[in-house]
């Protein structure tokens, strides 16, 4: 069962995180970005696909690392965001297209744990957006304090656990959300 105002926001899943050091599991996350999009779409769900860019870092733009791995390329219809910070709201257009769209349900999915998800995700909370963390569709890097898996169970205590008043931040998986979508 589809959720009428959802919309899927895909962050930053871009070519870098297939360079050196890759991201734990890219393929594999990759894999379900892709089912992910294509069940939003069938649904005939928003996707919106945020997209960092930061000069002199391999998210500077127009480089190959900055863009799209081809199977989650954007596509017509779908809705293109771009970002130069953590916070995918942060002096972009996400909050009004959201709006324009009437979307209340969010569900994210992408890179990086720790960085830009964490960060949108809280924010989007706090704006009152009603948020499902795809878990087994997100990822980041093996860090020198912590390895990735780690990082990423611990984000997802945190989110699972974390007050935002009337608002709790869900967790999910992928099969689930094709369950609700297909």
């Amino acid at each position: 069962m589809t959720t009428p105002n959802a919309a899927l926001l895909l962050i930053d899943f871009q070519q870098a995180v297939f360079d050196t050091p890759v991201a734990a599991e890219a393929e594999i996350i990759l894999e379900r970005l892709a089912r992910l999009k294509d069940a939003a779409r069938k649904a005939g769900l928003p996707v919106i696909m945020v997209q960092h860019e930061e000069a002199g870092t391999s998210f500077e733009r127009d480089t190959p690392s900055w863009q799209w791995p081809a199977a989650i390329a954007p596509r017509d219809g779908e809705h293109l965001v771009a970002k130069e910070s953590c916070d995918a709201f942060l002096g972009t257009e996400l909050a009004a297209l959201l709006t324009r769209l009437g979307v209340t349900d969010i569900y994210v999915c992408g890179y990086a744990t720790e960085f830009c998800i964490d960060t949108s995700v809280r924010r989007a909370a706090s704006e009152g957006y009603r948020v499902q963390v795809i878990a087994d569709a997100q990822t980041t890097r093996n860090r020198p304090h912590l390895p990735a898996a780690a990082i990423r169970q611990h984000h997802l205590w945190v989110w699972e656990g974390m007050s935002v008043k009337g608002n709790p931040i869900g967790i999910t998986q992928t099969d689930a959300v094709l369950g609700r979508w297909l």
